[in-house]
Order: structure tokens, then C-alpha cells, then sequence
């Protein structure tokens, strides 16, 4: 009995180059794309499925498994996977850009200001002299309530400065909401108060 083992493939179907060309195979309809091969310029990285999956696969084909039922060696390949996958990215970057550096680490003030910048967008920041600011409240209060949840969930695991970046943030991001609702409220009174 020949059973081919089950397995995974990435294939990298960015509709750009490194150069910022469009791809041949991106003007091509999506279906027609599915049932080609990978072109010459493609990366594709076929992995096999740990003999776990394969195992569970025989047994219910079609469902997925929960994200608990990863065992730490399957974490640690795809970790592993994935870190190499990021030197390739990054060698690559190199290569087509030689003046970029190394890419940094992130760091906790990385996900503060990422959650920072949604917020501030929604909250109109960023619109280009001249247009009308678009205000997104139900977004923005999203970002800030995540970023309150961050703050909850890492209370006593932060370093002072991270800790104050933090808090300094949701200061600010809260005061600004409170500016744009107040506005909201008093411009949704104000029809009621003309038509007396």
C-alpha cells in the first residue's frame, strides 16, 4: 500500500515584484491562476504534515483542528519555518535594497504605537489639508478598549517605561475620545434646539 503522505504548500502569489512591476500571472482570472503551476519566480515550500495531523486527518476528514491541539514540537517547526521563511524575506530585501539595514525587533512600544496609530486614524488623524476628516468612533473605541485590555492582562510583566508608554497612550487616545463623542452629542442636539 503506496499512501502519499499528506502535506502543505505555500506558494507566493503577490500580484507585484520586489520592483513594483506587475506579475504576468496576476492579470490572469484567479480561477485560471488556482490550476497553474508555480512559475519559475515563485518561492514554494512544501512541508509534511506532522504523522499527528495525518492520524487525525484519517480519522475526521474535513474538520480542522483547535488551535490547543498543537503539540510543542509543532510549534516549535513552524516556529523555526517561519523565522527562516523572515531571513529569506529579509536577505532577499537586501539584495534588491542594499542601503535598508537589518530589520529590528519588535518590542512591546511596537504594539502600543501600532494600536496608537489605528486609533488615531479612526479618530480623523492623518487627513490630508482640505478634506474632510473621516471618523470612524465604533474603530477607534475598539483600539483603545484593546489597548486598556493589553494594560490589564500584562499589569505587573511590563518595564517602567513600557508601562508608562502605555499609560501615557490611553490617556491621550481617551481624552481625544471623549473630545470627538462630546462634539458628536452636542452636534446631534443641535437640530432639536433650531426647530423650537
Amino acid at each position: 500500500m503506496d499512501e502519499k503522505q499528506s502535506a502543505f504548500t505555500v506558494t507566493d502569489r503577490r500580484k507585484f515584484t520586489l520592483e513594483g512591476d506587475l506579475r504576468e500571472e496576476a492579470s490572469a482570472p484567479a480561477e485560471e491562476r488556482a490550476q497553474e503551476k508555480p512559475a519559475a519566480s515563485e518561492k514554494v515550500v512544501t512541508m509534511p504534515a506532522p504523522p499527528e495531523r495525518e492520524a487525525a486527518a484519517k480519522e475526521e476528514p474535513g474538520e480542522e483542528p483547535e488551535l490547543s491541539q498543537f503539540t510543542a514540537r509543532e510549534t516549535a517547526e513552524q516556529n523555526a519555518a517561519y523565522r527562516e521563511s523572515s531571513r529569506q524575506l529579509d536577505d532577499m530585501l537586501r539584495q534588491a535594497n542594499p542601503e535598508i539595514g537589518a530589520a529590528g525587533t519588535i518590542t512591546f512600544e511596537h504594539i502600543i504605537q501600532s494600536f496608537y496609530v489605528s486609533a488615531m486614524i479612526a479618530m480623523g488623524a492623518g487627513t490630508e489639508p482640505g478634506q474632510k476628516a473621516r471618523v470612524d468612533i465604533l474603530g477607534a473605541r475598539q483600539s483603545i478598549d484593546m489597548l486598556a485590555l493589553l494594560q490589564e492582562k500584562t499589569k505587573g510583566n511590563l518595564t517602567q517605561r513600557e508601562e508608562a508608554t502605555l499609560q501615557n497612550v490611553l490617556f491621550e487616545l481617551r481624552m481625544m475620545f471623549l473630545e470627538i463623542t462630546n462634539a458628536i452629542a452636542q452636534s446631534a442636539q443641535r437640530p432639536a434646539d433650531g426647530k423650537k
